[in-house]
């Protein structure tokens, strides 16, 4: 009998330093209306976000491209715990050359004296490319958060 082995995926751990305390950088991670003005790279926008921030609560945010028609992402939280950590699946709803399935994604707000280090986990993405798109989205989404936050 064949012997099945499965990948895990790979991870892809961003850190980035905000001026801005913890709560409010947790706040801005979860509020629908604070989400809308940065979780979006580049020239995309937010039209829509709809969070129900409770484990086992579901998430989903719209993008687009300017003039362009919206696309989704959803989930699932796993864990919520204000303001310290969020763990929770990632799913583009249209499957398509971003879409590597189902992932996980563990963000942690980490307080360093009135500053606040956001440390970003993204696991189980398929293979390199999903990894170094990812890395691009979430680099992009976190230069536009940083500009809201200061």
């Amino acid at each position: 009998m064949p012997k099945t082995t499965s990948t895990p995926g790979l991870t892809l751990t961003l850190r980035r330093t905000f001026t801005a305390p913890r709560e409010r950088v947790f706040r801005a991670w979860t509020d629908p209306a604070e989400l809308k003005q940065w979780f979006a790279p580049g020239e995309l926008t937010t039209p829509t976000a709809v969070v129900d921030l409770r484990v086992g609560g579901r998430y989903r945010i719209a993008m687009a491209e300017p003039g362009g028609e919206p696309f989704y992402l959803n989930g699932v939280y796993k864990e919520v715990r204000a303001p310290e950590r969020l763990v929770y699946t990632f799913r583009w709803e249209d499957p398509g050359e971003l879409d590597p399935g189902e992932t996980l994604v563990t963000v942690e707000f980490h307080e360093r004296g009135g500053k606040t280090e956001v440390v970003i986990t993204h696991e189980q993405l398929a293979n390199a490319e999903d990894r170094r798109k990812h890395e691009e989205g979430w680099t992009g989404c976190l230069e536009k958060l940083t500009a809201v936050l200061a």
